[in-house]
């Protein structure tokens, strides 16, 4: 059962964040996060706790630990009902200020494994690999983000259009092992204190695009993976009470920069399908459920 403890400790993986031009070495101790930070291992904490373990938790079907409820397939009105208990309970204990509190993404993963049947008409090799995903991040209650917006740059023209083709991310190399992809993606919101990110485009993209229509799951110890972290409000709040709610609950944005970032098949779930990027958000469930 995956405590605070624990995911304070998974934060020590090797990531390169960058604020105000300066590399943070501990993302758990650093002034800029420490409170948010605590914030999110707070709510593993709270569905730890014996009282709450039953209404926030269920075991896994194929680990046989518990994992938050954000991580489960409902089948019924009840289970939905039950499931929604969960995370409004999650919701509660920071007043509804964490916007991207882990169930945010594990939600969408939940939708998308809920419509696998369209990943399978893309490739029954990314569905399977999205399905094995899943269960990897239900097992071990990961927090996982999400990138999905493309820098902007000339606004008049569309991703492939730009001067630099990679301005957003793109697969630049794929090989029997995977793919790589080079450039830029936001917003990445709770990045700081995530475990993994998802990284695909919810912007429409045309045929001709195909470099930039992909789905991967990456950790953000990943080598090559810089994480640009906007200004930080809870390094600049003069007190708990003047600021009470950027002391604990500011969950920073990021722009991440992938620099030849090697993502293994296993982990890449669509490939080359510009429409395979919208279908997987509306022609799933995934949409409703996170949002």
């Amino acid at each position: 059962m995956k405590t605070g403890a624990d995911h304070l400790h998974s934060l020590h993986d090797g990531r390169q964040v960058y604020l105000d031009g300066q590399f943070v070495d501990d993302v758990v101790e650093h002034p800029a996060y420490r409170n948010a930070v605590r914030s999110v291992a707070r709510l593993y904490d709270f569905q730890a706790a014996p009282a709450h373990l039953e209404r926030l938790t269920f075991v896994s079907p194929t680990s046989g630990d518990r994992s938050h409820r954000c991580w489960h397939l409902p089948r019924s009105y009840a289970e939905l009902v039950q499931r929604r208990a969960a995370l409004t309970a999650w919701a509660e204990l920071t007043y509804g200020f964490l916007g991207r509190s882990p169930d945010h993404v594990a939600s969408c993963l939940a939708g998308m494994v809920m419509g696998l049947e369209v990943f399978t008409r893309h490739s029954p090799a990314r569905a399977q690999a999205l399905h094995d995903y899943f269960t990897y991040a239900r097992d071990h209650d990961l927090f996982v983000t999400y990138v999905i917006v493309n820098p902007q740059a000339d606004r008049a023209k569309g991703v492939s259009e730009q001067a630099d083709a990679f301005v957003a991310a793109a697969v630049c190399d794929e090989d029997a092992e995977g793919i790589t992809i080079t450039g830029g993606k936001m917003l990445g919101t709770s990045t700081i204190m995530a475990n993994e990110v998802l990284v695909t485009s919810i912007q429409p993209l045309r045929p001709g695009e195909e470099p930039y229509a992909f789905t991967a799951a990456v950790p953000l110890g990943a080598r090559g993976l810089k994480i640009l972290s906007r200004k930080s409000y809870e390094a600049t709040a003069v007190s708990e009470f003047d600021n009470p709610l950027a002391t604990h609950f500011d969950e920073n944005d990021a722009v991440l920069y992938f620099d030849e970032v090697k993502i293994p098949w296993e982990r890449v779930f669509t490939s080359r399908d510009t429409d395979m990027c919208r279908a997987q958000f509306h022609d799933t469930p995934a949409h409703i459920m996170q949002n």
